[in-house]
């Protein structure tokens, strides 16, 4: 089994930054694969981020692209996702998750999935 916890989430000004990590346990694979959702109220979740765990390839949202920067230390076995000039818009429960295979933006790709945290971007 894999456990993901995010952290990092808050309330923030619009034009702010903030650093979001996921921290995975348990079982980690070379094929192990790891992106970024988040999840307006009322809205679907949408794919944000995501970069291949042991491979060199990184995806974004048009939404975030040259704003938002998805980063890894496999060291530790964390995600980071590094959020700055932060739009109203941006405000959602962000979802940490992780899949074993090829690359993905499709949320139901993912089989392993963090508890959310909260970012609030203020005008």
């Amino acid at each position: 089994q894999v456990q993901l916890v995010e952290s990092g989430g808050g309330l923030v000004q619009a034009g702010g930054s903030l650093r979001l990590s996921c921290a995975a346990s348990g079982r980690t694979f070379s094929s192990f694969f790891m992106g970024w959702f988040r999840q307006a109220p009322g809205k679907d979740r949408d794919f944000v981020a995501g970069i291949s765990w042991n491979a060199y390839r990184a995806y974004y949202a048009n939404s975030v692209k040259g704003r938002f920067t998805i980063s890894r230390d496999n060291a530790k076995n964390t995600v980071y996702l590094q959020m700055n000039i932060l739009k109203p818009d941006d405000t959602a429960v962000y979802y940490c998750a992780a899949k074993e295979g090829t690359d993905s933006r499709r949320s139901w790709d993912y089989n392993y999935w963090g508890q959310g945290t909260q970012v609030t971007v203020s005008s």
